[in-house]
């Protein structure tokens, strides 16, 4: 009997352009060609949670304080968040996504991958899939969205990009090595703008330059993520599309309308989060076993830093001992404290340390 090849895994990635900022002005034609974000007020030190292109145009960007957002651009129509409606949206949305694949992960509301190696549409085309599932979200829900195609979810998220808005991008598997070989390291899962300036400082720019990198070396600099990177340059990634994704974290944070001045004020604050921190996790159907705790600080010049500590029940000491940590890296004033649990991802039985302070790679 001749061999059964292995079926070539299509994967999309799917990214609704500017989501929230979509569905109000579907819902309100007026605001088309106005500059839109959508979250908090100034007053109460509110952000963005996200702005149309018009708004990006003037350098406005998710995650930016409002007050920031403003000043950028004077015109900006700031509107607070409807989640209920944004919700009802993405329904609309995944059930679109459900008539052409079983496999279906949600990363949010407006972001999924989709497996269809084995859909039967279109025979089979991965692409004409994509177009149809985006020309139907245009025509049944009113918004746009972009598309990446590909054999492994890494290089599809990174394709969903490249033609938004309104657009969409397929990384054949015979193409795949060279479009990853010229990305920029900051195209790579984990590699937030820290790391991706300390890698530049080490002479790697692109994926190309960090393959010249043996294993060994990445692991040196980079613990276990090391062996990621080593991965991902390389275009591999084995992750399957998966319905049921167990929760990763749970965090509280509270952003203050007056900063917090010195370390005894944040440990005035942290307490109330940790206790809601607590609740919520006790409260929640999909949370697993903590594994480490973090605290989150952004500070009054709008860098921020995280700590975190292998502890699967973290009392008062740990927790004060992983603000001081983070207090000390700027001494500066506090506009946002964050607490949360990472939960295990290891084998059972794996052995456990506590008190092991480590900052995440997106600490400036």
């Amino acid at each position: 009997m001749a061999a059964t090849l292995p079926v070539q895994r299509k994967i999309i990635h799917i990214d609704c352009d500017c989501f929230y900022a979509s569905v109000e002005m579907r819902d309100d034609p007026s605001l088309r060609d106005k500059p839109v974000a959508v979250g908090g007020r100034p007053e109460s030190r509110g952000v963005v949670a996200t702005c149309n292109y018009a708004a990006r145009a003037f350098g406005v960007r998710s995650a930016m304080a409002s007050s920031q957002a403003l000043k950028r651009c004077p015109t900006l129509v700031l509107l607070p968040p409807r989640f209920e409606v944004y919700r009802a949206v993405s329904r609309q949305i995944h059930a679109i996504y459900a008539d052409y694949a079983t496999l279906i992960e949600p990363l949010s509301l407006d972001e999924a991958y989709l497996d269809v190696s084995a859909s039967p549409h279109h025979q089979g085309s991965a692409s004409r899939i994509a177009a149809e599932i985006r020309a139907r979200i245009a025509a049944e829900v009113g918004i746009t969205a972009s598309a990446g195609i590909a054999a492994n979810k890494f290089i599809a998220k990174v394709a969903s990009d490249w033609n938004k808005p309104n657009g969409q991008f397929v990384v054949r598997p015979r193409d795949a090595d060279a479009f990853v070989a010229a990305l920029p390291v900051g195209k790579l899962f984990g590699v937030g703008k820290v790391t991706a300036a300390k890698l530049n400082e080490l002479g790697a720019q692109t994926c190309a330059d960090l393959r010249d990198w043996p294993l060994a070396k990445l692991v040196q600099h980079f613990g276990r993520f090391g062996q990621r990177l080593f991965e991902l340059c390389r275009g591999i990634d084995e992750r399957p599309v998966s319905n049921d994704q167990p929760r990763r974290s749970l965090s509280v944070e509270t952003t203050y309308v007056r900063d917090l001045t010195d370390l005894a004020a944040c440990w005035t604050e942290l307490q109330a989060l940790i206790d809601d921190l607590h609740q919520r996790q006790g409260k929640a159907r999909d949370a697993g076993r903590p594994h480490k705790a973090f605290v989150k600080l952004r500070f009054d010049d709008f860098s921020h830093t995280t700590v975190e500590c292998i502890s699967s029940a973290p009392d008062a000491s740990i927790w004060q001992a992983l603000l001081q940590e983070g207090w000390q890296r700027r001494q500066r004033p506090v506009r946002l404290l964050g607490v949360g649990f990472r939960y295990e991802d290891e084998a059972p039985g794996a052995a456990r340390q506590l008190n092991l302070f480590a900052p995440e790679s997106g600490e400036p």
